[in-house]
């Protein structure tokens, strides 16, 4: 009995042993994948095409082709917007931009002032709201470009710090043209088309009127005249003082509420730019941290510091790419010295396609390449909207693995979420899905049967991908009047626009299957493709759903919101002193001024 009893206690112990390193090891799995550090890095379009793990084979990119090495590639990663404002609010909401407002029914569908009153509403839920309610310090360093107030120029409505960051370093709107000497405007060849016919009427209309004053046929009093003049040169010389002093206006860059250079200096940006998302990362090792980090490469206007210019084999826009390939080696390289990479999630992409129509004055090439896809910014082409998608976490998701099915930069919403273990918000649709079993392993099938591909606010095209088949087909309502003709953009107008005489419209709509054709070259017709009527019925019905589920909210581009407002503006000087400091130089603090 007596060797009975040390036999079973001696099992039993055996047993507790191995029930205690169990819990032991599911804590350390569980712990694993709960509240990692968050590292999200957004080039600004950038072409899917730019990259060495996408194909590319005279570019060095190899810390972002690290990321691919060590983690995955998403090889139909798809922006929610073709433009910059929208798809980055997509991808801060998990939701189609239509559904917050941030699509425009004008032809202008980004941000392009930093006192303009539109922006993301303080209704929208983002990730970094939800992930600072659960412990994270937060930051976004780089470009926003998602609006800055609503009623007056102290407000910081729309502000990054009203949407769940703890900290800011970066530029309010976006990189121009405009922003950097030499580099030409975006805007000049537009203001001086949309004001030739108005300078033309008006010229005609005084003409007209001191003709019939002088043959008698009609007395207009001079007073009456006189104030038409006066409003006519008011409102051009508020015309040309505002482009005059655009770069002083709108190029800035601010830490937190406070403008600490104006204008903005592009010498050495992404070092600071690095430097500060380094920083962040050193100061919060005992915390859970999300980290965006927001490029200004390679968005025009073109920019290389001394270290990287003139390196590339494409010119400027080769060295800007390179520079910011060194840039995200740096912040893999701040990981390791922490010990963080194992904890830290990195994901790297695009907030849509390279901008293809992007020729400097001199003829240079300063727009990136989409590989073999068609189309590039502006536009849902596929050269468009597929933008990098490269998630790496060491343990966690797959090292080395591609995963060709439907993903968008909206996943990143439910994805980062739940793994914060915070909730998805109850009270709204979210179109995005997490991304974390496709990653594992664990499905094979993405969770996006459809995607609706918007051009501004109008639905341009839908993407269905059947759950019983490898076809992922794509229909078009409308397509972008490429100029000139045969060309593969929007050269004449620099951008390709959503309505009217821009716009090709098909009935029936054009029907692709991109598992065949990704180059969408050759439209399917019932002749020639035997499911035709099948899947436009599948996608009406679809987007009728689509259609029930949207809500009527405010508009945010609105030609409302998105004209310049002087009494929004920010100034950390004067006016008088065209709004000029260089604190960021100086080294000292700064109170914004309002100008």
């Amino acid at each position: 009995i007596f060797h009975l009893f040390l036999h079973t206690r001696k099992k039993m112990g055996l047993l507790l042993l191995l029930i205690i390193c169990q819990c032991a090891i599911n804590s350390i799995q569980t712990h694993s994948v709960s509240k990692p550090n968050i590292i999200l890095l957004m080039a600004d379009d950038l072409g899917i095409g730019d990259l060495g793990c996408y194909g590319n084979r005279t570019l060095r990119t190899p810390n972002i082709d690290r990321l691919a090495e060590e983690g995955v590639t998403l090889t139909q990663h798809i922006a929610a917007s073709p433009l910059c404002t929208p798809s980055r609010a997509a991808f801060l909401t998990g939701r189609y931009p239509i559904r917050s407002g941030m699509a425009a029914f004008s032809r202008v569908g980004v941000f392009l002032f930093s006192a303009s009153s539109g922006g993301l509403s303080s209704e929208e839920i983002t990730f970094s709201k939800l992930l600072k309610e659960k412990g994270y310090a937060t930051a976004l360093i780089g470009k926003w470009h998602l609006g800055m107030n609503c009623e007056s120029s102290n407000d910081f409505c729309h502000h990054p710090l009203s949407h769940g960051f703890d900290y800011f370093y970066g530029l309010p709107v976006t990189n121009f043209r405009d922003c950097k000497p030499g580099q030409g405007s975006v805007f000049l060849k537009g203001v001086q088309k949309d004001l030739v016919i108005p300078i033309q009427i008006a010229g005609i209309a005084l003409v007209s009127l001191a003709i019939v004053q002088y043959i008698g046929l009609l007395k207009v009093p001079f007073q009456a005249l006189g104030y038409f003049l006066l409003i006519i040169a008011i409102l051009l010389l508020v015309l040309i003082f505002f482009f005059y002093h655009f770069r002083h206006l709108n190029c800035f860059l601010m830490r937190d509420h406070q403008i600490i250079q104006q204008p903005l200096s592009y010498e050495n940006l992404t070092q600071r730019l690095t430097k500060e998302a380094m920083q962040f990362i050193g100061r919060n090792t005992d915390t859970p941290f999300l980290l965006v980090l927001s490029y200004l490469h390679v968005h025009t206007a073109l920019y290389a510091s001394e270290n990287f210019k003139g390196k590339s084999k494409h010119g400027l826009y080769g060295d800007a790419v390179e520079e910011m390939d060194w840039s995200v080696g740096q912040i893999l390289d701040v990981l390791e010295k922490h010990n963080l990479s194992d904890k830290t999630l990195v994901y790297f992409t695009s907030d849509q396609g390279a901008h293809v129509e992007e020729i400097s004055s001199t003829g240079e090439v300063h727009g990136g390449y989409n590989g073999i896809y068609k189309g590039g910014k502006s536009t849902n082409w596929e050269g468009g909207i597929r933008v990098p998608g490269l998630l790496r976490w060491p343990g966690v998701v797959q090292a080395g693995a591609s995963i060709d099915e439907p993903t968008s930069n909206m996943d990143i919403f439910p994805t980062i979420v739940k793994l914060a273990d915070a909730q998805l918000p109850s009270d709204r649709i979210i179109d995005g899905h997490d991304l974390l079993p496709l990653l594992q392993g664990k499905v094979t099938r993405s969770e996006h049967k459809f995607l609706f591909h918007y051009c501004n606010a109008y639905l341009n095209a839908v993407r269905w991908h059947p759950g019983n088949s490898e076809s992922v087909w794509k229909v078009f309502f409308f397509t972008p009047n490429f100029s000139p003709e045969g060309s593969n953009g929007c050269y004449d107008s620099h951008v390709c626009f959503c309505h009217g005489g821009f716009v090709t419209r098909h009935d029936p709509p054009l029907l692709f299957d991109l598992s065949r054709d990704p180059e969408e070259k050759v439209p399917l017709t019932p002749e020639t493709e035997s499911h035709f009527h099948e899947v436009l019925r599948v996608v009406r019905q679809a987007v009728d759903n689509h259609t029930r589920s949207l809500h009527a909210v405010p508009n945010q581009l609105s030609w409302n919101n998105l004209l310049w407002k002087p009494w929004l503006q920010l100034c950390c000087s004067s006016f008088f002193q065209s709004c000029y400091c260089d604190y960021e130089s100086e080294g000292s603090p700064l109170q914004v001024h309002l100008g």
